[in-house]
């Protein structure tokens, strides 16, 4: 079984190189994939670096400005079908998603069309956030549950775990959306297919090092793709994903 870990960056030299040992310590089945979107402060050259000294662990996709994290997961995506992966995992760069969950997503990635990580299940949480912050964060969950009539309580995370019958369902060039409202598609686009999505409980914390990549306008970019996915008919795969649990 392979397990290939998703991670686009922009300027996140500090957090790379801690972050690469964390994930690739959660076992052999895990490899990564760094995505950077020409990070002006090194953190492509570095993620290369990180690479030669680990042959057959890491891989790096360099994309020639900041196009945009939508665009980069699926390019991964489509990286990771070419190459065989069996699951194919998201997670940011900042140690907000802790590596060491990798391999619970896993096993609940198993036995589901696509798992993910909530901070609004019991056992889940965001301890250092303001109540602002945990306001607009959980608001922005409801109004997209709401509209889109799913069950998920946490729809705006993206700490996710995709088996690769699930990618290959999906119609990943009819994806549209960025920030926030892409993490609302893809979660949609599985449930439009028929897919059981399964949430396990995660602590997210404050980014340790940098610069949060969060706007106001990919938050209101957010809230208007939602009506977006709700009159939009589900892309034609041909295919329909079991909602039983899988071996």
């Amino acid at each position: 079984m392979s397990a290939l870990v998703v991670v686009p960056t922009y300027n996140e030299r500090d957090n790379l190189e801690p972050l690469v040992g964390a994930i690739l310590e959660q076992g052999a089945d895990f490899s990564l994939l760094v995505v950077d979107d020409g990070s002006p402060d090194g953190t492509g050259e570095l993620a290369e670096r990180l690479k030669d000294g680990r042959p057959g662990r890491i891989d790096v996709l360099h994309r020639p400005g900041k196009l945009g994290l939508g665009t980069a997961y699926i390019a991964a995506f489509k990286w990771a079908l070419a190459r065989g992966c069996d699951y194919v995992l998201e997670m940011d760069a900042d140690f907000s998603h802790d590596p060491a969950v990798l391999p619970r997503l896993l096993a609940a990635g198993r036995g589901a069309d696509l798992a993910l990580g909530s901070r609004y299940v019991a056992g889940g949480g965001t301890p250092d956030w303001s109540l602002s912050r945990r306001i607009i964060s959980r608001g922005g969950s409801l109004y997209a549950r709401t509209i889109l009539g799913l069950p998920v309580r946490d729809l705006t995370g993206g700490f996710k775990c995709f088996p690769r019958r699930t990618l290959e369902a999906l119609d990943l060039d009819a994806v549209r959306s960025e920030g926030y409202a892409f993490q609302i598609e893809l979660t949609y686009r599985v449930f439009q297919l028929g897919g059981r999505v399964v949430e396990i409980p995660i602590i997210f914390p404050d980014r340790r090092v940098g610069q949060s990549k969060m706007t106001g306008r990919i938050v209101r970019e957010a809230m208007l793709a939602v009506w977006r996915m709700r009159f939009t008919p589900p892309a034609r795969t041909g295919v329909r994903l079991r909602q039983t649990s899988l071996p």
